[in-house]
């Protein structure tokens, strides 16, 4: 079986990358009933676990030439001369790359967010927080699956850009167990479901609306789970402590932000990388995207109560201020409509079959008479 490492395109890359860890487990004694809230999102975690192989339409096709069914003025270059300049089988190339390094940036954060979710687990002092965080464990790990048969028809997948890394890295490193939440349960996860949101609405492929359609279920309740468990803890912080998690909280919106450049796909494309990516920054798509990654984001910042003028300041500065008043609330519930909708697509799908394939043996049977 081939790995999907073998179907990197870029050359050396670690077959692993390893993060010394330094932090406390936290056993909770206390064994009581748990937070009304928190239980209700774990035993919703239990009730929605679903089977990737089965609950995902495989027998769904790609176009090699454009897998997502994407319009190729969504692409940060359409406008510039480097898209002129291609042929046809330039495009097609493009296109393949470029959309399989954004599913394996889907995928390698899914991997991230799975480590994460079990350092949660090890970490947070409550009962309640470690069975909801248990069920995450196992929601990442499905999604790695996912996204990994995905790029397998693909063909082409790509290692985790630097600023992703960069953030998961500190996240992991760090002893304080909050911080693990803010980077990946707010940050990485809330840009996340905006991006995988921007494929599920806009692709005109049903395998790819479907990953990502299914995948954002979870991811939703995965943020809920870091707004809950933050907006009971950050009250109790001192001054200095919240200016610190502020300060980590602006550093990380702008790597996430940054993390869209795809320096290493332009270059495996042998592509003028600085004239491409400055060419992105005015591209009226890219400059939409850029800001409606932090949809997800800046509502739950200001829930938890890291609203300092500091933070306001940065997300003004972004242009993204104006996502604080989202109801987030609204957004999961249209995730989980969303998701409904498929599975009634592939229900009605495997119904016709059955009586498509009853329809045959019927008239076999007949002919047979």
């Amino acid at each position: 079986m081939t790995s999907l490492r073998e179907l990197y395109p870029i050359p050396d890359i670690d077959p692993c990358w390893t993060v010394p860890q330094n932090f406390e487990a936290s056993f909770d004694w206390e064994y009581d009933d748990g937070r009304k809230q928190m239980m209700h999102l774990y035993q919703k975690g239990k009730d929605m676990q679903w089977d990737a192989l089965d609950r995902i339409d495989w027998s769904l096709e790609l176009d090699p030439e454009n897998p997502m069914e994407l319009p190729d003025e969504l692409s940060g270059i359409y406008h510039t001369p480097v898209w002129a300049k291609f042929n046809d089988k330039e495009k097609a190339e493009f296109r393949q790359h470029m959309q399989s390094w954004t599913m394996s940036q889907f995928m390698q954060g899914e991997q991230a967010a799975l480590i994460c979710a079990a350092k949660i687990v090890q970490q947070v002092p409550d009962l309640d927080a470690k069975f909801y965080a248990s069920t995450q464990v196992m929601d990442e790990a499905r999604h790695v699956e996912a996204y990994k048969k995905y790029l397998g028809v693909m063909g082409v997948a790509y290692p985790m850009t630097k600023p992703l890394q960069t953030l998961v890295d500190q996240a992991l490193r760090d002893s304080r167990w909050d911080m693990t939440y803010l980077a990946m349960q707010v940050v990485i996860e809330g840009l996340a479901l905006a991006a995988f949101g921007n494929i599920r609405d806009i692709s005109k492929n049903q395998l790819s609306q479907q990953v990502n359609a299914y995948v954002m279920e979870d991811e939703s309740r995965h943020v809920a789970f870091g707004r809950l468990t933050l907006k009971e803890y950050y009250p109790q912080l001192t001054q200095k402590e919240r200016d610190e998690r502020e300060e980590f909280l602006v550093e990380a919106c702008y790597h996430m932000r940054d993390r869209f450049e795809a320096r290493e796909l332009y270059e495996h494309l042998d592509l003028p990388v600085d004239e491409v990516v400055e060419a992105q920054k005015h591209s009226e798509f890219q400059r939409h995207f850029r800001t409606m990654l932090f949809q997800r984001i800046v509502p739950i910042v200001r829930d938890i109560g890291l609203w300092s003028d500091k933070i306001q300041a940065a997300y003004a500065e972004m242009g993204v201020i104006g996502y604080a008043d989202t109801d987030y609330n609204e957004l999961s519930a249209n995730d989980e409509k969303r998701a409904e909708e498929f599975d009634e697509i592939n229900k009605q799908k495997r119904q016709d079959y059955v009586e498509e394939v009853a329809a045959l043996g019927a008239s076999g049977i007949a002919a047979a008479e």
